[in-house]
């Protein structure tokens, strides 16, 4: 098992990578935890209000994996990973914001913007091939 922020995961880890039967939830989950980190970072600075916004949005994509898995349909599946995709891309643009404003170290948010962005790829690929069944 290998620790991210103080917890242990029940993943198994092969070149750095997420080996999970639950990849996407994984991700979304351990992208949320950094998310919690940097808005705790800019509360500290006293930036209230986009690190509130940055913590809805980052834990918005999560919650809303989390949902779809007990969706009574397949199209409410979609519409909920439909709907975790949209928080994700509104959370690269926040990502964007913080960076090219200098909120946020740019090595910092490169790292969040291609976690989002994988993020991204995993949701649109699950809902392309959900609407083929």
């Amino acid at each position: 098992m290998k620790s991210f922020l103080g917890l242990e995961k029940r993943v198994l880890w092969v070149n750095n990578k997420i080996m999970s039967p639950r990849p996407l939830q994984e991700k979304s989950y351990i992208f949320s935890l950094k998310i919690i980190g940097v808005s705790t970072k800019l509360q500290a600075r006293r930036e209230y209000v986009l690190s509130k916004q940055l913590l809805k949005s980052g834990t918005g994509i999560g919650s809303n994996i989390e949902e779809a898995q007990l969706a009574q349909s397949m199209p409410d599946f979609i519409s909920k990973m439909s709907i975790a995709a949209k928080e994700a891309n509104e959370k690269r643009y926040w990502l964007r914001l913080l960076r090219d404003s200098h909120m946020l170290p740019n090595d910092e948010a490169e790292q969040l913007i291609s976690d989002v962005e994988e993020l991204i790829r995993m949701l649109v690929a699950t809902i392309k091939t959900s609407k083929k069944i």
